[in-house]
């Protein structure tokens, strides 16, 4: 944070520093340097650093995320978008960008949380107000209704629209065999492992959005089993997933008829699989 200083002579950036370092925070002076340039006065400063001092993640100290380059809104109680799942986004625009240019792609995603992929995806290819560009049709999906209050805000200016509800149960049935790119960031964590994750997700972030079952693919099977009946011909299914689960994971697109891959990166720590349906023709992706 060199050559900035905090604006309240009161209360110091090396005293926000010092209170973030010793709470344990790694990024204490980064950290520091985000909640002085939020803060209005030093009482509000002060209650930010105290809340995050208290555990609460800086995300929702501050009221938002930085997600692809842009900043989302996240309320205490969502899930925060996290950098991995950047790759299910970059990975999702370039398969929109391959449509034609007038092309309005139709685009879900489920387990929506604060509506970060759907929102990135739309600025990256465009909107339908930016006619210059790749338009989408966006609608996204939660079953927690704060998640859904959040992503709402996210993608309003998309002109998206997010429904509560559990996976494809509140989509509107006019969308069915009609969608080219299906994304969903589904909660993948078995549920043994949950105890050991940071305190931050473990006490801040809804269960609902980490817990994926015994194996951490029962939502994931969920999603895969009934994405057929909802892909337009030739359709694109993305899912986030771990290493470890990578295989059981292409296995169960292929059971349900889709052609699968996996994306990786090993920078962003992060693995897609990416399913294809096959085209009007019947004929699988790749064949």
């Amino acid at each position: 944070m060199s050559g900035f200083s905090s604006p309240f002579p009161l209360f110091p950036l090396s005293e926000v520093v010092g209170r973030l370092r010793s709470a344990g925070c790694v990024f204490a002076e980064d950290e520091a340097g985000l909640l002085v340039r939020a803060a209005h006065t030093p009482d509000e400063l002060a209650a930010m650093v105290a809340r995050r001092v208290s555990g609460l993640p800086l995300e929702h100290v501050l009221g938002w995320a930085e997600f692809c380059g842009l900043r989302m809104a996240v309320d205490p109680g969502v899930f925060v978008p996290r950098r991995r799942t950047e790759l299910l986004a970059h990975q999702a625009v370039e398969l929109i960008r391959r449509f034609p240019a007038r092309a309005r792609p139709l685009v879900v995603d489920l387990c929506c949380g604060s509506g970060a992929i759907g929102a990135a995806l739309a600025a990256a290819v465009g909107t339908a107000h930016a006619v210059e560009l790749h338009a989408v049709e966006l609608h996204a999906v939660d079953v927690d209704p704060a998640a859904v209050r959040c992503a709402r805000r996210n993608i309003a200016a998309m002109g998206g629209r997010v429904y509560q509800g559990d996976l494809y149960d509140p989509l509107p049935v006019t969308l069915r065999g009609r969608v080219d790119l299906l994304v969903a960031s589904a909660p993948y964590v078995p549920t043994e492992a949950i105890g050991l994750l940071p305190p931050e997700a473990r006490l801040h972030e809804p269960p609902v959005a980490l817990d994926g079952g015994a194996d951490g693919l029962d939502i994931v099977r969920r999603v895969i089993a009934e994405a057929p009946a909802w892909l337009a011909p030739g359709g694109h299914l993305l899912v986030e997933t771990s290493r470890s689960q990578a295989r059981p994971t292409v296995e169960a697109a292929a059971r349900s008829g889709l052609t699968a891959r996996l994306a990786g990166s090993d920078d962003l720590d992060a693995t897609v699989v990416i399913g294809t349906g096959p085209d009007r023709a019947g004929v699988p992706a790749g064949a």
